[in-house]
């Protein structure tokens, strides 16, 4: 293995920087409509059931053209992919000021969510080709802890933003932060870590550390160096992987218990916990907090068990646990009488679920970093497919029967569901593409 970098800034750091803010953007500009919601439907005249369409809009755009986005990436590469991307979502974020009644604004948040789309499984494919192995868990955790975080700032910003200029001026502030994003990533980031002119030899070294010339033997993990844009997408030999379905399965679960988060938690925590708005917004808050710390851990976590025990542990292993954990901590949440604990035992639901988060996008790039835009692209899909039933089923479950336990218990089985499909996933099985031999299981471990 080569060294370290020793330099202090290396410039795979900053393409993490650049897919951090990246994480924050997205979620700022998502749920802001959620808290401008209110102002919107009084000034268009929109009724509940016109507003649910409206954000189910976002959600069904999203996954549809999740897959020919992460394609995109996989062919052109994420340098242009991805900045024609936050060009499109920026300016249908900015669009979204101008909407003047139902029809034109569910169309625009329709194409701000077809816009949005691909922007994960290109940052996933821009990962397979700056971090070596060793890394990705860590690499996938900072990222989602902008998404965490983007989700916690988004509310009290748009707050002040609606209350101040009105809710057209707050995405039209949204949308510009993507603009300077796009600007900036397209004029500094390459493709290619060889064609960056900050990398060093010493760093490109530590980048590539997992082809087969650099890693000789069985005593680490072997993998081939990522091409940066194959020439085909064998789609039939996706579409035969074992792997693909088990990786789909398991974001359908995640998908299906964080979209609650989104959109009933904080009625929940007010309407039926009795929490005041204030103390429900502190609630509501927490969840988004402490998945913010578990992706960090998570993401060093399934790096480091990837390194003593190999890549089934490190990602397999330590998916199940965090997805049964979750499912059980939302069963306890149903049994003790406390609405603080309740509250409290959800918010460490999602945690549990997060701590996951870093091996579930590293997954795709371990079993076809060739590929990994397509693979993550039909893995998110799944996921938002999961965040669309998700919080119809709590919704007609309460309506239907008035009360939250039986949906809790739904989503709880579901992901322990998810926690039975990480153990199908074979990290150590690629998809297509190329045969890895030496590749660590128990005991064959890299040092």
């Amino acid at each position: 293995m080569p060294p370290m970098p020793t330099a202090a800034t290396p410039v795979r750091t900053r393409v993490l920087a650049f897919a951090f803010l990246l994480a924050v953007v997205t979620y700022l500009d998502r749920i802001c409509i959620s808290v401008a919601a209110p102002s919107i439907r009084r000034d268009l005249h929109l009724t509940m059931l016109q507003m649910s369409v409206v954000f189910s809009a976002f959600t069904l755009a999203y996954s549809l053209f999740e897959i020919p986005s992460g394609w995109l990436g996989d062919v052109k590469g994420p340098r242009s992919v991805l900045t024609r991307i936050v060009l499109w979502w920026s300016a249908f974020t900015m669009l979204t000021g101008a909407a003047r009644g139902y029809h034109s604004l569910l169309a625009i948040r329709f194409l701000f969510g077809a816009g949005e789309a691909g922007a994960f499984p290109n940052i996933a494919r821009s990962f397979s080709q700056w971090f070596p192995v060793r890394e990705r868990g860590r690499a996938n955790g900072v990222m989602f802890l902008g998404s965490r975080m983007g989700g916690m700032l988004s509310a009290p910003i748009a707050l002040q933003l609606v209350s101040r200029w009105g809710w057209r001026a707050s995405f039209v502030f949204f949308g510009m932060l993507g603009l300077v994003w796009a600007a900036a990533w397209y004029a500094w980031y390459r493709d290619r870590p060889e064609d960056h002119p900050g990398v060093s030899a010493e760093e490109l070294a530590w980048i590539r550390q997992d082809s087969p010339e650099r890693s000789p033997g069985r005593s680490r993990i072997q993998y081939p160096t990522p091409n940066v844009a194959p020439a085909t997408t064998p789609w039939a030999a996706l579409l035969r992987s074992r792997n693909l379905y088990a990786i789909c399965a398991m974001y359908f679960a995640f998908g299906y218990g964080l979209y609650f988060y989104f959109t009933w938690l904080p009625t929940y925590l007010i309407k039926e916990l009795g929490f005041s708005q204030f103390t429900g917004g502190l609630f509501a808050a927490l969840p988004f907090l402490l998945a913010g710390i578990a992706d960090l851990v998570g993401g060093w976590l399934t790096d480091f068990l990837t390194r003593r025990r190999g890549l089934r542990a490190g990602r397999c292993y330590l998916g199940f646990g965090a997805f049964l954990t979750c499912a059980a901590f939302l069963f306890a949440s149903t049994v003790v009488p406390s609405p603080i604990v309740k509250a409290i035992l959800i918010a460490m639901a999602l945690a549990s679920a997060d701590l996951a988060l870093g091996a579930c996008w590293a997954v795709p790039i371990d079993i076809a970093p060739d590929h990994a835009g397509v693979i993550t692209g039909f893995m998110n899909t799944l996921g938002n497919i999961g965040g669309l039933i998700g919080p119809l089923v709590v919704g007609y479950a309460v309506d239907r029967w008035h009360s939250w336990t039986f949906p809790f218990y739904i989503t709880a089985l579901v992901y322990a569901g998810g926690a039975m499909a990480w153990l199908v996933i074979d990290p150590a099985r690629p998809v297509v593409g190329f045969s890895r031999p030496g590749l660590p299981r128990k005991h064959e471990v890299t040092k």
